[in-house]
């Protein structure tokens, strides 16, 4: 998601600190627990529409949110071309130590909701619940790899990196050898994801990117009781629209019971 950049204008300036790969930016609202944490999307970065609603959502409730930026994005140091499944979940987990205390509410977009299961099983005694939008775990071999053709394949195993047009930027996305090689060491979906812990999925029936049976391939691994996914009929992989805005925001508020 592209933000104009008057919006960014009317944004709190973010802080920066040292990251495990690179410095951090970092936007946080203070309020009562449990800490709502956002991890958002390949390539995307703190200032989109769902995050800033969520910001918006928690200064209205009183409640706790800290959103960053991974290494190689939006305000963060570092090179895209270098991050992997793993830096970018260290990233993350470093935030959750260091930004954070007590229990914690992770809300993950797309390649967000693969990092938001990673981390809930590294931090599992801290998670109370968890917000997937168009959850895209094991993206890099389900639906990047698995797409591909033969000569695609060959050119990021050869040259070590693959440019392809995006929707959602003017510039190409990059997916490097170090990302798909990186991906298949954290693997999800080939077995239970061991974590009782209120799980709400948001996914869009139309999403060309993340299709709705890759979500409900993570319910099926999920082993806690209460997961349910909620199915916009219309809905794309943004899910930005007025309406899946307020969804978002009515599914944080119940997993964080408030």
């Amino acid at each position: 998601m592209i933000v104009r950049q008057k919006d960014r204008a009317m944004t709190d300036p973010a802080r920066f600190i040292d990251g495990p790969n690179a410095r951090l930016a970092v936007r946080s609202v203070s309020g009562a627990g449990p800490t709502v944490v956002w991890l958002g999307g390949f390539k995307s970065d703190m200032l989109g529409t769902k995050a800033e609603r969520l910001s918006d959502w928690a200064r209205e409730a009183g409640r706790a949110f800290v959103r960053f930026d991974y290494s190689g994005h939006g305000e963060s140091g570092g090179q895209f071309e270098d991050g992997t499944i793993s830096k970018w979940t260290a990233d993350a987990l470093h935030i959750l130590d260091t930004e954070t205390k007590g229990p914690l509410v992770l809300v993950g977009s797309s390649m967000g909701g693969w990092i938001a299961l990673l981390t809930a099983l590294a931090r599992k005694e801290r998670i109370s619940g968890l917000v997937l939008i168009a959850p895209a775990p094991d993206f890099t071999e389900d639906l990047l790899w698995a797409s591909l053709t033969e000569d695609q394949r060959r050119m990021i195993e050869t040259e070590g990196r693959l440019e392809e047009p995006s929707d959602y930027a003017d510039e190409p996305y990059v997916y490097t050898r170090a990302l798909t090689e990186d991906g298949r060491k954290n693997l999800l979906l080939g077995a239970p994801i061991d974590l009782d812990v209120p799980v709400r999925i948001l996914q869009g029936a139309a999403d060309p990117d993340v299709p709705w049976r890759h979500a409900a391939r993570l319910m099926d691994v999920l082993t806690g009781d209460d997961v349910v996914m909620t199915l916009d009929r219309v809905g794309d992989h943004r899910m930005s629209e007025p309406r899946q805005l307020e969804m978002l925001a009515r599914a944080v508020g119940e997993v964080s019971g408030g």
